[in-house]
Parts: C-alpha cells; sequence; structure tokens
C-alpha cells in the first residue's frame, strides 16, 4: 500500500527518513531497518505537524516528549533528530550508527544524545516509562498552573511495537494509565503484524482495542500510511481527556520489494542488493548513500523555526507568571534543576540512645512525615504495601485524576510498572519520585532500575522487609540475593542504614542525588539507636562507611564491618571480644558504592590495610564481601540456601548470625593469623 496524502516534499522528508535508516543499517552491517521504513510517515507526521518542540533547545521544559518505546528502531528516531537539526548529531555520526564512540548507539541512550527522553530497547520499559512522564506532566500542571497563567501544558507520544504490547508491563502501565486517566499520554501503535519470530498471529492474536478500551483508554484505529488519518487521529487523541491509542496499521520493511511485511527485514540489514531495489521503489537514486535532500532539510527547518518561535512565546509566559507568582517560579525552576530548599535539613528527625529501638522502615516513615511536607515535589507511592512500606506524605493528598496534584501514588499490585513510572517522573524533571516494596520484590522493579543507571534518572527505589529479620512470612519473602544483586549494577546506590539516624542519612544520599538511582534498604525488624550515630554521627554515612565504634585504645585488632541490623549485632560482639582480650573495631558500611567513591586514604583510614583480622556481617549471600574483607578475612552470611519460616531472632539463630557466632569466628581468625598486622 503506497503512502496516502504526502505532497512532494513531505514525500521527500519521510522517505530521507527511511533511506538514512536503511543505509546506517546496511553500513553498520547490524540493525533493525524494517521499523524505521514501514512507520517513516507516523512518526514524520507527529514531529512536523503535531508535535510541539524546540531543536534548537531540547530542555525546554514544555516541549512534547517523544518516547521510541521500540528502541530497536533507533535509527528511525537518529534520522528525526538530524533532519529537524538537534544538536549533538551529524551525517558522520548516522555514518558510524552502531560503532565505538558513535552517539548513535543501537537502541537509544538518553545520556548521549538531547532530545532522546529516555534509554529504551528493552520492549514494554519505554511504553511504561511514558507513564510516569505524563504523571508528571498534569502534577505540575495541576501544582504550578493558574487559571490565567498557565506554564505546564504539554503531551507524552509513544511509538509501540507489537512487542511492546507483548510485554507484562505494557498491561500494567496501561491499566494504571486508564485508572488515572492520563489523557496526555498518546500512543501509536505500530501495528505491522511481524516481529522478529515471524507474523505475530504465531504467539499474538488477542484485539488490542478491545483490551485497551477495558483499561478505560480511548481507541482509533487508522491505516498508517496515510498521512491525513495519521494527523486526524492525533488531534482527536490530543483533545480527549482520556490516554490514548491509535492503532496504526503498517508495513514492516516498506518498498521492499522482497521483504515487505517479513520478519527478514525486522532485526537484519536489507542486503546491498534489495537496498538498490528498494530505494528504486521510492523513486530514489540507486547508488546514493546517506543522501539528504536540500528540499528536505528547508522544509524541516521550517518546522523547527516554528519550535523556536513557540518557546520563544513560552519563555514570555513565564516571565509574566514570575512576576506575578515569584515563589511558585523559583520552586518550579528549583525543581526542574533537582534543588532542594535551602532549609529542607532543618526538621530531619534525630534519635537519642535512650530513645526506643524502632525498625528502619518506621524511621523512614519518620523522615516522609517530618521532612516531606516540605518538599512540595516529593512524590511517592507505593505497591500495595503503603502501611508496610511506610511511603504515606502526610497531608499530600493522594494522586488522581479528581486530585492531579496530590503526592501519593496507589499503585496496586504493578511492581514493574511502578519502576518504570518513576523513571518517567525522573526523566520529565520537575520532581522526585519514590515508590516501595519489599526487598524481595525488587526482582519486579530490577528492569528499570538498570535503566536508571543507564540513563542518570535520579528515580528513588525504596524496599523495606530487608533480611531474614521479616520472619514468619518465610524464604519466599526474605531476601537472600537481592542486596549483591543490586550492587552488581553499574551506577546504583544501595543504601541499608543501622539504625534511624542513619536512616535520615540514607534519605538524604538519595534526594540530593538527582542523576542515578538510589535504593533504599530498611528493616521490618526494630533496631537500638547506636551510641556512634547519634548529635551527627550518622553523617559518617554520607561517604558510605565510617567507625561507629571504635576499639579500644584506637588500634584494633580486628573489623568487624556489618550493614543494616547487623551493625548492632556487631556491636555487641565488640564487648564480648574485648573482654576476651581482643579489641575490634566495628565499622558501618550502608553503601558500598558511595565507599568506593572516596578518596583512598579516607578508605584506608577505616579499613587498615595492615589489619588483616576482618568479618563482615550481613543477613544476606556473601558475594561480594571479599574486597571488604580481604584474602584472610572471614564472611558471616547466607549462602547455600534460602532462609525460613518462623520469628526472626529463631532464623537469625539457625542461620548463624549472631553475637556468639561472630565472637567465635573473629577469634578464631586472630588465632588462625597469628600476627594480626602486617
Amino acid at each position: 500500500m503506497p503512502d496516502v496524502n504526502l505532497n512532494e516534499v513531505d514525500q521527500l522528508a519521510v522517505n530521507t527518513i527511511r533511506t538514512l535508516s536503511i543505509d546506517a543499517v546496511q553500513k553498520a552491517n547490524s540493525g533493525h531497518p524494517g521499523a524505521p521504513m514501514g512507520a517513516g510517515l507516523m512518526t514524520y507526521v507527529l514531529w512536523d505537524r503535531v508535535m510541539k518542540h524546540d531543536p534548537s533547545d531540547p530542555s525546554w521544559p514544555d516541549r512534547d516528549r517523544f518516547v521510541l518505546s521500540a528502541g530497536h528502531a533507533s535509527m528511525l528516531l537518529y534520522s528525526l533528530q538530524y533532519l529537524y537539526g538537534y544538536p549533538g548529531i551529524t551525517l558522520d555520526d548516522i555514518n558510524r550508527f552502531r560503532q565505538l564512540g558513535s552517539p548513535l548507539a543501537g537502541h537509544p541512550e538518553s545520556d548521549l544524545l538531547p532530545g532522546t527522553e529516555t534509554t529504551t530497547g528493552p520492549l514494554g520499559q519505554g511504553f511504561a516509562t511514558a507513564v510516569g512522564m505524563a504523571m508528571a506532566e498534569r502534577f505540575l500542571a495541576a501544582t504550578y498552573n493558574r487559571t490565567d497563567a498557565g506554564i505546564v501544558d504539554h503531551h507524552t507520544y509513544v511509538l509501540a511495537s507489537d512487542g511492546d504490547l507483548q510485554e507484562g508491563i505494557s498491561h500494567e502501565a496501561a491499566s494504571f494509565a486508564g485508572h488515572q486517566r492520563l489523557g496526555k499520554l498518546v500512543v501509536l501503535y505500530d501495528s505491522n503484524l511481524v516481529q522478529l519470530d515471524g507474523p505475530t498471529d504465531l504467539a499474538f492474536t488477542e484485539d488490542v482495542g478491545m483490551r485497551f478500551e477495558a483499561y478505560a483508554w480511548h481507541v482509533l484505529r487508522i491505516d498508517g500510511m496515510d498521512a491525513a488519518a495519521v494527523e486526524a487521529a492525533l488531534l482527536a487523541a490530543k483533545n480527549d481527556e482520556r490516554p490514548s491509542i491509535i492503532i496504526a496499521r503498517t508495513h514492516i520493511g516498506y518498498g521492499s520489494p522482497n521483504k515487505q511485511d517479513s520478519s527478514k527485514s525486522h532485526g537484519t540489514p536489507l542486503g546491498e542488493d534489495e537496498v538498490r531495489l528498494t530505494k528504486k521503489a521510492y523513486g530514489w537514486p540507486e547508488d546514493a548513500q546517506f543522501l539528504v535532500p536540500d528540499a528536505a532539510i528547508a522544509h524541516t527547518k521550517e518546522t523547527a523555526a516554528r519550535g523556536v518561535v513557540a518557546h520563544a512565546v513560552w519563555n514570555e509566559k513565564f516571565d509574566a507568571y514570575r512576576a506575578r507568582f515569584p515563589a511558585e517560579a523559583q520552586q518550579f525552576t528549583d525543581g526542574l534543576a533537582g534543588r532542594l530548599p535551602s532549609n529542607w535539613e532543618a526538621v530531619l528527625p534525630a534519635y537519642a540512645v535512650e530513645d526506643k529501638a524502632i525498625a528502619t522502615r518506621v524511621a523512614s516513615g519518620n523522615f516522609l512525615e517530618r521532612v516531606g511536607a516540605g518538599l512540595a515535589t516529593l512524590i511517592g507511592g507505593s505497591a500495595d504495601l503503603g502501611e508496610s512500606n511506610n511511603t504515606a506524605i502526610k497531608g499530600a493528598g493522594v494522586m488522581s485524576n479528581g486530585n492531579p496534584g496530590g503526592r501519593n501514588v496507589f499503585y496496586g499490585v504493578r511492581e514493574h510498572a511502578m519502576g518504570a513510572a518513576l523513571n518517567g517522573m525522573s526523566a520529565h524533571g520537575g520532581v522526585i519520585p519514590f515508590g516501595g516494596t519489599f526487598l524481595v520484590f525488587s526482582d519486579y522493579n530490577r528492569p528499570a532500575i538498570r535503566i536508571a543507571a543507564l540513563s542518570d534518572f535520579g528515580s528513588i527505589f525504596l524496599y523495606t522487609h530487608d533480611s531474614i529479620g521479616l520472619g514468619e512470612d518465610g524464604p519466599t519473602h526474605q531476601p537472600i540475593e537481592h542486596l549483591a544483586s543490586l550492587r552488581a549494577i553499574p551506577k546504583v546506590y544501595v543504601v541499608r542504614p543501622a539504625d534511624a539516624n542513619e536512616a535520615s542519612m540514607a534519605w538524604k544520599v538519595a534526594l540530593e542525588r538527582r542523576h542515578g538511582p538510589t535504593v533504599l534498604a530498611f528493616s521490618r525488624q526494630a533496631v537500638p539507636n547506636l551510641p556512634g550515630t547519634v548529635d551527627g554521627g550518622a553523617a559518617g554515612l554520607l561517604r558510605g562507611a565510617y567507625v561507629v565504634s571504635e576499639a579500644q585504645g584506637g588500634r584494633p585488632d580486628a573489623i568487624l564491618i556489618g550493614t543494616g541490623s547487623e551493625v548492632g549485632l556487631a556491636i555487641e560482639a565488640q564487648t564480648v571480644l574485648a573482654a576476651r582480650g581482643v579489641d575490634a573495631r566495628v565499622v558501618s558500611m550502608p553503601c558500598w558504592e558511595l565507599f568506593e567513591d572516596q578518596e583512598q586514604s579516607y578508605r584506608d583510614s577505616i579499613l587498615p590495610p595492615d589489619v588483616r583480622c576482618r568479618v563482615s556481617i550481613e543477613a544476606g549471600v556473601t558475594l561480594g564481601w571479599e574486597r571488604w574483607v580481604g584474602e584472610h578475612g572471614v564472611k558471616i552470611g547466607i549462602d547455600g540456601r534460602f532462609g525460613a519460616s518462623a520469628p526472626a531472632k529463631d532464623v537469625y539463630e539457625l542461620l548463624g548470625i549472631t553475637v556468639e557466632n561472630v565472637v567465635a569466628r573473629t577469634q578464631q581468625l586472630v588465632e588462625q593469623l597469628g600476627s594480626v598486622r602486617v
């Protein structure tokens, strides 16, 4: 089926998008040419006629967002960015698609190219991330817009594939978006009926439209090769109060005589002969490579110029807004810049040794109650575990269609979608998002955590019930391998505080870290307030590890290193060891990554290289602790098995995470090493 309702210049621009994609994939001998060929018309209509964007400034706060959830079609995005003049991309870059050092990675990475709103590639993640972007837009509009002075009014557009809509996360996200009635969210569904393994009907025969109607979405069905139909559908979607999905019938590998509507055009180059035949079908010079006609560039420059004008008009509106509402304008710009209020720490909770022992999850809840009220752009919620996770921001209202400015989000049992929504809000900017569940269910967030790390998103993943201290719920709910697994993800800060004071500092780390995700792991069981954390001592957490209880005389025979609830256990063991003639230092190491960031001299002052007798204590797998205890050290943890269903105290005893075992293993190590120093 040929393109419909395109004038000569439009057709030239669309075919430029297609041929750039074909040529880049062919030269790289790697990539996905079919989707850009089939969806090129749809996205061109969106970018050229509907979407509000200023290529000269991709960070314009009130721009429309475009998410390529079908990240394998990355050359489609890169071709659009090049044609419309986005910074950071050249024709030479397109020539070096998928090559070392090129910003044009195989799948889009948001930290490589301005205008790439989020890293995509794992299917479904972009779709769900876009839901978070729409949440942020609606919240900011409700918070800052005034009846006659609006500064937030934009849409989030998604290009999704069959694969995106097969992924489970899309079901969660679509259900949540429909429940919230996120009317500024518009999805273009590239329904080409083909995926990598063959026709979609090998595995996918549902009526997608009926599914989305059941989710309370606005559903439109169009011919995706008809420019007028695409534009009309996009405008209709913009004017509906529901989230919209435009089911567009397209043709993968469009124009390829032998590979159109075939999985052979999905994930492999067309081949040189087929490239020439396809260009001939387009009326394109058959042997021309990376051809960008002057007429196409001239037209897209006109569109880009309209974006500059729209941006200038918005700047004038914002200047007028700032004159009338200076406090709100400052808060808005601070939020976009990731700046916290200057006095936000004045109400940080602090605890004395004599205060009642509390779980660090409770201390986290206290933090949110005390501090959350003063952080107007802090948005949080839980995957149906709010009372257990202590995630409520008191007095902040519940986010809903009727109350879009509410800051407490009820995600339901949708951990996958919640994690991606946090990333969408982080990507959008202007808000600080967090979401909670049990640590064992971080597995359901893991793809989103990884995307956050790749994208430098400041998402906060809050987990409670962080160990076998969970007790009676048993092995299915007791995290064993999870801390090690999360620490293995680059650029993620994993923070497991030892007591209530450290919990406050853990939140400080998370709130101030606006580039890169933070994992907070809090206990279910009560833990004592440690002497070394009071009166500001817990600030040592900000360096990842610190001496929470020094050895008698200051020169340790041994070092006990712990995290979370096991730090208190180490301090108890320290007392017993001292009575037996072994002077031990106790180090709290709540965040390995922060400690790794410190200068070597500081790390050596906490873990002196000449002290070989080191013992780590953590209620999880011991993988990784060898870095800190060294070749002579002992790792006390849980290896080769899961937990057990019983009261927490009994489980700790069963698994040997006790004062008695720490003392015995430390004494044994001291005896084995003979000289405890080198």
